[in-house]
């Protein structure tokens, strides 16, 4: 079902309700997402973005039922990923030559998956395509979060299309984020920001400075994903260039995992201990085997210190530990405290090398490796409080 933004904009995407998964197992969409295609009717028609690959076919259906496609002059890609491309295919069997305006390396990302050469107008930051009454200006925004990556922002009517840029994984029956729950809005944008664009966070600031210097009024932002910032659009450009500029709450979040309880011991003792220094401090105890990743990594970028901990198992840490590292590493995180504890019986190598990988992720390690034999006494779990205790102080 198409929604009409304003006389001149249809929004033609698809609201996904069922989705769980995106990329891959690498992000959990708890509240669905959207694929937000939007269709500009001037002297010239324009399509900006498609939807998702499986619904290809639903979507070139329902575009026919708002506009007769050979009216289409020019079909606008963002962004060449799969859920932004996905019913390319279909439609251009329809209008195959129809011009697709794209950043040089969109066009080798759409090539590459979908193996057409279609009529493509490679496009810079500055280029334009006038549509009658309004202009288009295209911005490029390479790694944010493809090298292919670009915004269109539309005079006349101040409207940012920014693709990945200002969205969230969220599906809702309302359009506009003025119309959802401020707090579910608010969590969904900064999980999105955090999985997704926090790699990118110098480049995030430098992009939003750069347009802001381009003087342009913004009185909507249209992202791809979720719902559309119509009321004061400004509020999710400062949060972004809050989010962009190593950010930290008042909270610090302890990751283990666990064989037979001991390293939990460890693990609720630590947090007593920071609790003992700092009753404001904001604490989360996660167990990484049993929480969803999306949400691990949403809390380690919202903390200003992480304790990871691991018993040892095969002169190693538990998978799941592995996999929370690796997936930290990818952040890229600054200004952030960090340390490592674990139990182990016989070789205890767990903590020394968590610490290593936290090194290696760009996060101060602000205390030495705690790691204590089999299941902690009185006297061990003293020793996991003073480690809290410290971190906290620190």
């Amino acid at each position: 079902m198409s929604k009409k933004i304003n006389e001149w904009i249809t929004w033609v995407g698809k609201t996904d309700w069922e989705l769980k998964k995106f990329h891959g197992d690498e992000f959990t969409t708890k509240k669905g997402s959207s694929y937000n295609s939007y269709l500009i009717q001037d002297e010239k028609t324009v399509l900006i973005d498609t939807v998702w690959l499986p619904y290809d076919k639903e979507f070139v259906t329902r575009l026919k039922q708002t506009v007769d496609l050979k009216e289409i002059d020019a079909v606008i890609i963002q962004h060449g990923e799969v859920d932004h491309t996905g019913a390319l295919p279909e439609l251009m069997q329809e209008i195959p030559n129809t011009p697709i305006y794209c950043t040089q390396n969109a066009v080798k990302s759409i090539q590459g998956q979908y193996h057409e050469d279609w009529n493509f107008k490679t496009v810079k930051t500055g280029d334009t395509l006038k549509l009658g009454k309004h202009t288009l200006t295209f911005i490029e925004a390479p790694m944010l979060h493809w090298p292919d990556t670009m915004f269109t922002y539309m005079d006349g009517q101040d409207i940012l299309f920014n693709n990945n840029g200002f969205g969230q994984h969220y599906a809702s029956e309302f359009l506009y984020a003025d119309e959802v729950k401020e707090d579910e809005l608010w969590e969904q944008a900064i999980t999105y920001y955090a999985n997704i664009l926090a790699p990118f966070s110098m480049l995030v600031k430098k992009k939003i400075d750069e347009i802001l210097k381009m003087n342009l009024p913004i009185k909507m932002i249209c992202p791809s994903h979720g719902v559309i910032w119509r009321k004061n659009p400004q509020q999710i450009i400062q949060k972004y260039l809050e989010w962009a500029d190593n950010y930290r709450e008042n909270q610090i979040t302890i990751l283990y995992d666990t064989m037979w309880n001991s390293t939990k011991k460890m693990a609720e003792a630590i947090a007593t201990g920071i609790q003992n220094v700092d009753k404001q401090v904001t604490i989360k105890l996660m167990n990484t085997s049993k929480e969803d990743k999306t949400e691990v990594l949403t809390q380690v970028f919202k903390s200003k210190a992480i304790l990871v901990g691991s018993p040892t198992v095969n002169n190693g840490y538990l998978h799941s530990i592995a996999g929370i590292l690796e997936m930290i590493k990818g952040m890229k995180l600054k200004n952030k405290k960090a340390a490592a504890f674990g139990s182990y019986g016989w070789s205890g190598e767990a903590p020394n090398k968590i610490t290593e990988e936290l090194k290696k992720a760009g996060l101060e390690v602000a205390q030495n490796p705690l790691k204590l034999p089999w299941t902690p006494d009185e006297q061990m779990q003293k020793e996991c409080i003073q480690l809290g205790e410290k971190m906290a102080e620190k």
